[in-house]
C-alpha cells in the first residue's frame, strides 16, 4: 500500500500542505496550468484544512513518462486518476475545488465513486464548450471556432499560448497575470497540451450530471470568454444540489485575479453547508 501510495504520488506531483488533521480541501487545476496557479488561493486555508494538491499527467512536474495517449483521449482519465490519489491517501469527505475543465473532471469521479466526496467546488465549470443546434444549449463556441483554435494550436504554439493566454485571463489591467498563464502554458509538452485541448473542448458532460448526486458550488465568473453566464444556468438547473454564486470578478481565473472574493465565496458556502 506504501509503495502504491508512493508511485501515485509521484506519477501526479501529489503535495499535502495544512493541517494533518483538518477537513480534506483538493485542488484540481485546469488546462494548460499546474498545482502552482492555486498559491494565491492557498493561504486562505491552509491553517483550517488538509490541503491536497497535484499535477494531472503532462503537466507540471508530474511524471511524463505515465502518459497514455488513450487513457487521457477522455476525461474519464484524468477522473480516475484523481480517484487513485484519494485512494491511495485514504482521503474521505473530500471537499474538491476544480478549476475549468476539472471541474467537469471532478463531476465525472464524484458520479463514479459519490461517497468519496463531501462538496463540489465547481470554479468556472462548462460541461460542453460547443453550442449544441439540436437542443438550443449555449456553449460560447461553434465547433468551427474550436477547430480553428486547435489549427492555430497546431501551426505555432507558443504563437497561441501567447494570444490565448490574455482572452482566458481576461483583466487586461493587470496583464502580469496572462503572462503568469502564458508561461504556465509554455511549461507543457506541446504535443500533450494538443491533446488534451482537443478533449477538453470537444468533451460533453452533459449526460454526467444527472448522475451526480453530491451537493456542488457553481462558481460563475463575469465576462467570461470560455464560460458564458448561460453555462452558470444551465449547470444550477441541471446539478440537483448545487448552489450558483455570480463574481464579481472578471475573466476565467478567478482564484488567480480574484483570490479573496473566490476564497470567501468558498468559505460562506462550506459554513452555509455544516
Amino acid at each position: 500500500m506504501v509503495k502504491a501510495a508512493a508511485a501515485v504520488s509521484a506519477r501526479n506531483n501529489v503535495t499535502l500542505l495544512g493541517r494533518e488533521d483538518g477537513p480534506v480541501l483538493m485542488f484540481a487545476h485546469g488546462f494548460g496550468c499546474d498545482q502552482s496557479m492555486w498559491r494565491k488561493l492557498l493561504p486562505y486555508f491552509v491553517n483550517d484544512y488538509r490541503l491536497v494538491l497535484f499535477d494531472h499527467v503532462g503537466a507540471g512536474h508530474s511524471d511524463i513518462s505515465a502518459y497514455d495517449w488513450e487513457k487521457y483521449g477522455s476525461l474519464n482519465g484524468y477522473a480516475m486518476d484523481l480517484l487513485e490519489i484519494c485512494a491511495a491517501l485514504e482521503l474521505e469527505d473530500v471537499i474538491l475545488v476544480g478549476h475549468s475543465v476539472s471541474t467537469m473532471i471532478a463531476v465525472v469521479a464524484a458520479a463514479h465513486e459519490p461517497t468519496r466526496f463531501s462538496h463540489l467546488i465547481l470554479l468556472a465549470p462548462s460541461p460542453r464548450h460547443t453550442n449544441d443546434p439540436y437542443d438550443g444549449y449555449i456553449g460560447g463556441f461553434s465547433r468551427e471556432d474550436i477547430e480553428g483554435l486547435l489549427a492555430s494550436l497546431d501551426s505555432n504554439y507558443f504563437a497561441w499560448a501567447a494570444a490565448l493566454a490574455p482572452i482566458v485571463m481576461g483583466n487586461p489591467q493587470e496583464p502580469e497575470l496572462a503572462e503568469d498563464l502564458r508561461v504556465s502554458f509554455c511549461r507543457t509538452n506541446p504535443a500533450i497540451a494538443r491533446h488534451f485541448a482537443e478533449v477538453t473542448f470537444f468533451s460533453d458532460t452533459r449526460p454526467e450530471l444527472r448522475k451526480l448526486h453530491t451537493s456542488c458550488l457553481i462558481l460563475q465568473c463575469s465576462n467570461d470568454r470560455l464560460a458564458p453566464t448561460e453555462v452558470g444556468a444551465y449547470l444550477h438547473k441541471n446539478l440537483e444540489h448545487s448552489t450558483l454564486v455570480q463574481l464579481q470578478a472578471t475573466g476565467h481565473c478567478p482564484h488567480v485575479s480574484a483570490p479573496e472574493e473566490t476564497a470567501r465565496a468558498i468559505v460562506h458556502y462550506l459554513d452555509t453547508q455544516s
